[in-house]
């Protein structure tokens, strides 16, 4: 999304400037220009760019989460290939992981979903389901996918309905539709284990250590 824009431009996509205007004073018929302005003061904004950066550039050692006991969201969504998804269904399939991730085809997404790529073969064994999820929009999901042969659906949540369900805070409400990365397993229709600064490259990883725990 924003590694080939500069931060000039990337700065102007996330907090454009205010339209300029113009006054006409009758006394005189002289135009004079209003100042630009900014809605958003530049210390403000550069803590969100960080966030932000920091978020899809992110290559996070693995995390260690928490172990939980509540009802998993029972919710539904449309993945890569417009098909709807119902949550509850996976669930019952058995352990199901439910990653969250910023933005499609970005670095640190990339390393998180190849890594859960690299070990579908080892989680599929033990009956594992894997389902990404982003604000990404059913065709970005889908290139995503098939760009890196991921072999599990990612869902598309335009509108933040499954975000909002497990919880997931957004990098900057209000202006960016991102979620943060994080991750949570579900075992017989409850999330087991949670974890709300997930790892990239060692998501697999997390989980596996996670599973094996349970035995």
């Amino acid at each position: 999304m924003f590694r080939d824009l500069s931060t000039k431009e990337v700065f102007a996509s996330i907090c454009p400037a205010r339209t300029n205007f113009s006054q006409t004073f009758p006394s005189t018929g002289r135009t004079a220009a209003a100042k630009l302005t900014h809605p958003y003061p530049m210390k403000k904004t550069m803590r969100l760019l960080t966030a932000v950066f920091a978020g899809l550039f992110a290559n996070a050692q693995a995390g260690e989460g928490e172990k939980v006991d509540y009802p998993a969201p029972e919710v539904s969504g449309i993945n890569q290939d417009g098909a709807t998804v119902n949550l509850a269904d996976v669930y019952k399939k058995g352990p199901t992981v439910v990653f969250f991730y910023p933005k499609a085809d970005t670095p640190g997404c990339t390393k998180q979903a190849c890594s859960l790529r690299d070990a579908f073969a080892d989680l599929s064994k033990q009956g594992v389901q894997v389902l990404g999820v982003s604000f990404d929009k059913p065709e970005a999901q889908k290139g995503f996918r098939d760009k890196f042969t991921l072999p599990y659906d990612l869902i598309a949540d335009p509108e933040g309905k499954i975000v909002d369900a497990f919880k997931v805070d957004r990098m900057a409400k209000g202006l960016l539709n991102l979620a943060t990365r994080q991750c949570f397993l579900i075992k017989d229709g409850k999330v087991i284990w949670q974890d709300r600064k997930a790892s990239t490259d060692q998501q697999a990883a997390d989980i596996q250590r996670v599973l094996a725990s349970l035995k």
